[in-house]
């Protein structure tokens, strides 16, 4: 899908370290939704962990990665995401609502249709 703009919401010239941090970006599609996504770099992960004194990162909406947040990166990874009609930008974008597609009776009711498929593909135990 074609990018008609993306708003970078804080001025990259303004991050300390470009390869620990992260940002929000606003992405507007040509079907008109403006999409709000986090891009971050494989350093702020190890940081936010220790920074908390933990060994995972918690669950949370997926982060588009990047090595350092440049422009250039940040618009070659949006541009990735926007292939194939959005697909992987539409679904991290909703990943971080709990209703519509991601409400849990709906993911349980998906998930048991995907597990009654696999029983009968498989034979059920």
């Amino acid at each position: 899908m074609k990018i008609v703009n993306i708003t970078f919401l804080t001025y990259l010239s303004s991050i300390k370290n470009i390869e620990n941090d992260n940002i929000d970006v606003f992405v507007e599609l040509e079907d008109g939704v403006t999409y709000t996504m986090v891009v971050a770099t494989p350093q702020n992960y190890y940081w936010y962990m220790d920074k908390e004194g933990l060994d995972y990162v918690p669950p949370s909406p997926p982060d588009i990665i990047v090595r350092s947040l440049t422009e250039d990166n940040i618009r070659q990874a949006i541009g990735a995401f926007a292939e194939d009609d959005a697909y992987w930008m539409k679904l991290y974008f909703l990943s971080g609502e709990r209703k519509g597609a991601f409400e849990m009776d709906r993911m349980d009711k998906m998930l048991a249709e995907i597990k009654r498929s696999n029983d009968e593909i498989f034979g059920a135990e």
